[in-house]
């Protein structure tokens, strides 16, 4: 049989079949993918062919093979720092959730999160979330980073599930597609979902006072149908986002408006830091790109990954007003 995975938790995965049944399964034996160091050999989005197992008393299925995947997201595993954890593959659209304040989204863990999309050809996409909350000052950081990814080429857009504002939009953009909502816990996510489709009615948590974080509400990845004709994968929250298997001369090719200035740089090889004749930092000092992405760029070729599970954002509010000035 053959099915769709729709949820993994670690040791059993719900596939779905194209008969809208669903089987719980295993994994038969040790499974491994060829060329990833992965936690999970399994991911949400999978499609994958399994037996049904007639000798237990419940009905349960094992699986056997994986289908080659068209694509996939991972992030370090948060507790074996040279594993990968596959949060989801097989996705058409990813819609990273941003809230300027509540909790705050750093722009390091922004970019990290793009240069993976990047990576492996995924379509990104901003959701600036809960901006029915926003005082004047939060306006203006979320305009002037709508305004930093405009510029780059990434679509943004501004939602609140409490105000019902801006969900139309989002669900023009989700149907016919397997889509992600990604984000560190609190942003909205389980709320969000919640209300695009209330009969799901996903758990919810508020933000923990004490540290502006959010309490994590989804343990497993999970995928659910949508009534428009959609599909949309939940995700746990994610503090921080360590940057895997890249090599440090194709990292800013992740970078779009790096790729773009290339060509024009004294030196192929050109890793954009004390080259000289580097069209990317000339296109720095003239402020036409942002600091905070030169920023994310170098501490990602210097896989700074001592902080990237931390949720600060003074380093990011004081690359940004240095772009202002």
């Amino acid at each position: 049989m053959t099915g769709l995975v729709y949820k993994s938790t670690g040791s059993w995965y719900t596939v779905k079949t194209e008969d809208d049944q669903f089987f719980e399964c295993r994994i038969k034996g040790k499974f491994r993918m060829q060329g990833i160091k992965s936690t999970n050999p399994i991911a949400v989005g999978d499609v994958v062919d399994f037996d049904l197992d007639e000798n237990s008393d419940a009905v349960t299925g094992t699986i056997h093979n994986i289908h080659e995947r068209k694509n996939y997201i991972v992030r370090k595993s948060v507790n074996l720092s040279k594993q990968t954890h596959i949060i989801a593959s097989n996705i058409d659209i990813v819609f990273l959730l941003i809230t300027i304040n509540n909790p705050p989204t750093t722009t390091s863990f922004i970019d990290r999160f793009l240069v993976t999309a990047e990576a492996y050809g995924i379509e990104a996409v901003l959701v600036f979330n809960k901006i029915d909350t926003f005082d004047e000052a939060m306006v203006e950081e979320q305009l002037y980073l709508q305004y930093i990814y405009s510029q780059i080429g990434y679509k943004s857009l501004k939602v609140s599930a409490i105000g019902n504002v801006g969900l139309e939009e989002l669900k023009q953009m989700m149907i016919g597609k397997v889509s992600m909502f990604s984000g560190h816990s609190g942003v909205g996510k389980s709320t969000l979902v919640n209300a695009l489709e209330p009969t799901l009615n996903l758990k919810t948590k508020n933000i923990s006072e004490q540290s502006k974080q959010g309490q994590h509400t989804t343990t497993f990845a999970e995928m659910y149908d949508l009534s428009f004709d959609a599909r949309i994968i939940d995700t746990p929250g994610i503090k921080g986002f360590g940057i895997v298997d890249l090599e440090p001369a194709e990292i800013s090719g992740y970078f779009p408006e790096f790729f773009k200035l290339k060509d024009q740089c004294k030196f192929n090889n050109c890793l954009h830091k004390d080259e000289p004749n580097c069209a990317v930092k000339k296109a720095l000092e003239e402020n036409k790109i942002a600091w905070s992405r030169y920023n994310s760029y170098l501490k990602i070729l210097q896989g700074d990954d001592e902080h990237y599970r931390q949720d600060t954002f003074n380093e990011d509010r004081i690359a940004s007003d240095e772009t202002r000035k």
